[in-house]
């Protein structure tokens, strides 16, 4: 048995179907199972242990005509893989016609209206409801299938020789470390960093054991400064400074996130890690941390969740500005505990 699944991008999307192929790996043991990946995401599933390979989709290049010679190769060294099962969780045009073209004996994917991509597929499963998690929908793919839906797998499995890397360049030092993710895609689901800084300089005050690690790509290194500069002593700035695996194993030693709706945040769900995920203009019921409500902190508003990377509301990003740093770390002391506590380990899902 071999099976192709389709999901290029982006982070956060890409960790919520890694349940699919636990679940297709756990009961099909013997099968092949391959990954079509944006190759800027390729290094958070290299050497995963239920791949058999992983195929570049190489979004950038191949939007230039000079690069098409590439991608019909890449084409042509998919369908002679011959797949019995393809499946599109990306449930877009160009996902939709490479799982297509791949050729597979079966091609199943998201009933989603948008870009006219079910008309691929032979299989098209519905989203149940509009507040259907996503994890939930890609699951939903599986029981078609006969593959029985189950929570009995390890989500991020460890990596070793990474988690001693991250040991060797940045030690714990004893320290409970506090993760802090203040970017995001859209600006319109970005916290203040203002406020994240005031965060840092209120714990550091609280408990100086503490100590902050702040994530994100070179893009946000701006606000990786400004926080920073809350607390120069008790905080690292990571932006642009990990690779991915890096990224989750500071996630996996973490004793607390905070964290915009972004994909390191679900990363902590997936760890199982300690998490305050701060939503605005998004809808956590569909894309918040899975199975974990409770850690989701958000105000009602008429206009929210909009589901908009825009903000047309008569104060602007009130959605976000209106959840103050007080609420946050009230909420972060809760997670944490007295000052002075123990460093807690990961578990698995």
């Amino acid at each position: 048995m071999k099976i192709l699944i389709l999901k290029p991008s982006s982070l956060g999307d890409v960790i919520q179907a890694l349940p699919v192929l636990r679940l297709l790996k756990h009961h099909l043991p013997a099968s092949k199972i391959y990954w079509w990946i944006d190759s800027a995401l390729a290094p958070l599933l290299e050497g995963d242990p239920d791949l058999a390979g992983l195929i570049h989709f190489e979004r950038k290049r191949w939007s230039r005509p000079r690069y098409w010679p590439e991608l019909v190769h890449s084409i042509a060294q998919t369908r002679a893989r011959h797949f019995d099962w393809v499946i599109d969780l990306q449930c877009l045009a160009r996902s939709a016609t490479f799982a297509w073209l791949a050729n597979g004996r079966l091609l199943v994917g998201l009933d989603e209206v948008r870009e006219g991509a079910r008309g691929f597929y032979d299989l098209a499963v519905r989203r149940a409801s509009f507040h259907t998690h996503a994890v939930d929908w890609y699951l939903a793919v599986l029981p078609p299938l006969g593959v029985p839906v189950h929570q009995q797998f390890t989500w991020l499995p460890p990596r070793p020789s990474v988690t001693a890397a991250v040991a060797q360049k940045w030690p714990a030092q004893n320290h409970r470390w506090v993760v802090l993710q203040p970017g995001a895609r859209w600006n319109n689901k970005r916290w203040p960093a203002e406020y994240f800084a005031e965060i840092v300089r209120r714990l550091v005050r609280e408990d100086p054991n503490l100590r902050f690690a702040i994530l994100g790509s070179s893009s946000d290194e701006s606000l990786g400064y400004l926080i920073t500069a809350a607390a120069p002593g008790f905080c690292l700035n990571l932006c642009g400074r990990t690779s991915l695996p890096e990224m989750i194993e500071w996630v996996r030693r973490s004793d607390l996130m905070i964290s915009n709706d972004t994909g390191p945040m679900h990363v902590a769900a997936a760890l199982n890690r300690p998490l305050v995920a701060i939503f605005g203009p998004t809808e956590p019921l569909r894309t918040g941390p899975y199975q974990r409500s409770s850690d989701v902190l958000r105000i009602d508003l008429s206009c929210s969740p909009c589901l908009s990377a825009r903000c047309t509301y008569i104060s602007p990003q009130e959605c976000l500005r209106g959840i103050s740093p007080e609420k946050v770390l009230a909420r972060v002391r809760e997670k944490l505990g007295p000052p002075g506590g123990i460093s807690t380990p990961a578990s698995t899902f």
